[in-house]
């Protein structure tokens, strides 16, 4: 699915799609929308007839009750939204990194020339990454070593996987509350519907907010500036 889009997205545009726009960059991106849909949806469908059979980690037989699993679901959009905000607060502090992430930018530009790409972002890729790392890749470390090995590993992997290693801490602390909540429940359903939620959260607050959140970037900025002249 990752490597795809190097033959699946020249493929479309050979076959015409998007070919009537008149500007390229919209064109290509409308194409990459489309074979990002077939390519996500074809790995989690696969995905999913490969582990169907397969017999419940022995750590984690003893599921939540339903309401139970339903208030860790909307807690861990909470723990989500903090452990992204501590994390990206030290990158930025302690690291010195420039606010934001390249990685996200990209996703929010495609999302914005195209919608129908929000349900790659928001959707598909989520139930993807938790079913990938969480529910195999988490928990078969989980049944060889205890939680923060099994956690780190997997919520490393998972930050590597987003090539934005600026932000991989985001991404690891982001990991790590997730594995919590499918430990806590052992339910898969409670980090997919928390990192579903977050994601579609993030996206819509980042497009219908963007110049606000520009605006307030750079009076910050400018403030930052200010002060640094005192010292």
């Amino acid at each position: 699915m990752q490597i795809s889009g190097l033959l699946g997205v020249p493929l479309l545009l050979k076959l015409g799609i998007g070919g009537s726009l008149q500007d390229e960059a919209a064109t290509l991106k409308l194409a990459y929308t489309y074979w990002m849909l077939f390519s996500f949806l074809l790995a989690l469908i696969i995905i999913i007839l490969l582990i169907r059979k397969q017999p419940p980690l022995s750590r984690m037989n003893q599921p939540s009750s339903i309401p139970v699993s339903i208030i860790w679901a909307f807690v861990g959009i909470i723990l989500g939204l903090v452990s992204q905000a501590m994390a990206g607060y030290i990158t930025q502090e302690v690291f010195g990194a420039e606010p934001g992430s390249e990685n996200t930018e990209f996703l929010l530009e495609l999302a914005k020339a195209t919608p129908l790409f929000i349900v790659v972002t928001s959707i598909l890729g989520p139930i993807l990454e938790e079913i990938v790392f969480r529910k195999i890749i988490f928990g078969t470390l989980y049944q060889r070593f205890n939680f923060w090995i099994a956690a780190l590993l997997s919520s490393a992997i998972f930050g590597i996987i987003h090539m934005d290693f600026v932000n991989i801490l985001v991404y690891t602390a982001t990991g790590l509350t997730f594995a919590y909540l499918y430990v806590k429940t052992k339910r898969i359903l409670v980090p997919i519907f928390a990192h579903v939620s977050l994601n579609t959260f993030v996206v819509l607050v980042q497009l219908i907010f963007k110049d606000e959140i520009e605006r307030y970037q750079q009076e910050l900025e400018t403030l930052q500036a200010f002060i640094s002249l005192f010292h």
